[in-house]
């Protein structure tokens, strides 16, 4: 894939992880699991892959291209640069 249809594939993606953060198929399940209700199993799990894919978004370099970057010339690169 090139870049741009690999940076517009995660629009989408990030939709529907905002659009399921709520826990909606659990409203008015009162279930309990370890202790906790399982709406908060969602949103714990929910988190985890919210992460896994956000530190997939930052590898692939979308973020740095959004933000009108070049992958590579940000911050920690300045920084990494001045270790002896």
């Amino acid at each position: 894939m090139t870049r741009l249809r690999s940076d517009l594939v995660w629009i989408p993606t990030f939709a529907i992880l905002v659009a399921f953060a709520v826990p909606w198929p659990l409203w008015g399940v009162d279930r309990v699991v370890a202790g906790l209700p399982v709406w908060i199993w969602w949103h714990v799990a929910w988190l985890g892959l919210c992460t896994v894919l956000f530190a997939l978004f930052v590898r692939s370099g979308a973020w740095e291209r959004g933000m009108g970057q070049r992958p590579g010339s940000g911050a920690t690169a300045d920084l990494e640069g001045d270790r002896p």
